[in-house]
């Protein structure tokens, strides 16, 4: 697969853009929180469908002071935000449990939930999915052909000398219209063939009696 010029670096820009944001958050509705825990190191695949797309993500829980109740923390949230240039949003959770504020900004998404119950504040943070590969399989060349068989060999009546998965053709996974992709069926994603293990061809002298009845040409072991 080949790089898509500026993707990484990009996503690389909303990422940092992403956490100076939440640490900035963080430090004003939640102060004296440690921020070793604020991860955003690498992007994960979120859409496995061709090309892939990648994020950075994280999710961080903080403690507001005692004295601060939730909806002041949610009031002053929103605030930072929207002074920010976010477009904010404020909308009870589900359950009726707490509020949860949304900001979304050039793609990314950030969440702040909090409750009266609980001092507990949920920071959620998300970039844009992006693709950052084009993707460029190619079917693999087969391992052997009747050109180069060992002698005493006969190319692998499975995957007739391709070596690698005939249904997956290597790559251990096949299309998938819903998750983008699923183990191949055959190889169990282990790629190889499942009969001849990458070899592309058997032995004649060790094949088992149905399997000599893929090469008629060799006609029954002799007695």
């Amino acid at each position: 697969m080949g790089e898509i010029p500026g993707a990484r670096a990009e996503l690389d820009r909303l990422g940092g853009a992403l956490r100076a944001q939440l640490v900035e958050l963080i430090s004003e509705l939640t102060p004296g929180t440690g921020l070793d825990l604020l991860f955003l190191d690498e992007p994960t695949v979120v859409d496995w469908h061709e090309p892939l797309k990648y994020r950075y993500s994280t999710d961080f829980r903080g403690a507001r002071a005692a004295e601060v109740g939730a909806a002041e923390v949610a009031r002053l949230g929103a605030g930072r935000l929207a002074a920010a240039g976010w477009t904010v949003s404020q909308a009870p959770e589900a359950d009726g449990s707490g509020t949860v504020v949304t900001g979304t900004r050039d793609g990314m998404s950030i969440e702040i939930r909090v409750a009266e119950h609980v001092p507990n504040v949920l920071f959620s943070g998300r970039t844009p999915a992006m693709a950052l590969f084009t993707p460029s399989f190619e079917w693999p060349a087969p391992v052997r052909t009747p050109e180069n068989l060992t002698p005493g060999y006969v190319l692998c009546y499975e995957c007739d000398g391709l070596g690698r998965c005939p249904e997956c053709g290597g790559r251990g996974w096949l299309p998938d219209e819903a998750a983008g992709r699923v183990k191949c069926p055959e190889c169990l994603g282990r790629r190889v063939c499942p009969i001849c293990r990458d070899a592309g061809e058997l032995a004649i002298s060790q094949l088992q009696p149905f399997q000599r009845g893929y090469y008629p040409e060799l006609g029954k072991r002799p007695e």
